[in-house]
């Protein structure tokens, strides 16, 4: 079973989510794609860190989200990532060639996952189109993953001002 949270920014997606990760039993593993690069962000972390419940595992990686979710996901435990837009930036950062390797291999570690994955991701399309190449590049390729990756999924949930709407849900 692969969820997906989409939502805007301090839309609730990632509170949510954990309630969800929690609800589907078993060990919970939080798969951390952040790096802490300035101030802002390490407070962004730790409120993050604060939340979660302590017998939560941690996995950090930044790029080798794929590798990471093979390595993680078993079938009586719960792998929770938040979030792809995050690791979307290290990917873009890294290069073409390794982007295009990192996507892949995230998304078969998407199809064959051993155990439930609970995702979050960013919805970065409802705004205007950004003026810049570089922001622009990152809106498409963040609009392309989360259709990938909700192709992928099991159930799809749209977060708005903390209220779920579901997407899609298997029958």
């Amino acid at each position: 079973m692969v969820e997906l949270f989409l939502g805007g920014a301090r839309s609730g997606k990632s509170r949510l989510a954990e309630e969800r990760a929690e609800q589907l039993g078993g060990a919970v593993t939080y798969l951390a794609t952040a790096t802490a690069g300035d101030t802002e962000m390490a407070e962004r972390i730790a409120h993050h860190r604060s939340r979660r419940p302590a017998h939560w595992g941690l996995v950090e990686e930044p790029l080798a989200l794929g590798r990471a979710l093979r390595n993680t996901a078993i079938p009586d435990g719960v792998v929770l990532v938040d979030c792809l837009t995050l690791w979307l930036a290290n990917a873009l950062a890294a290069g073409e060639e390794r982007f295009a390797a990192e996507r892949e291999e995230l998304l078969r570690a998407l199809e064959s996952a051993a155990g439930p994955v609970v995702l979050v991701s960013n919805e970065v399309g409802s705004g205007i189109v950004p003026l810049g190449a570089e922001t622009r590049r990152y809106a498409d390729e963040a609009g392309r993953l989360n259709q990938a990756v909700a192709a992928c999924c099991d159930r799809v949930t749209l977060v708005v001002a903390g209220l779920p709407w579901v997407l899609k849900e298997a029958a």
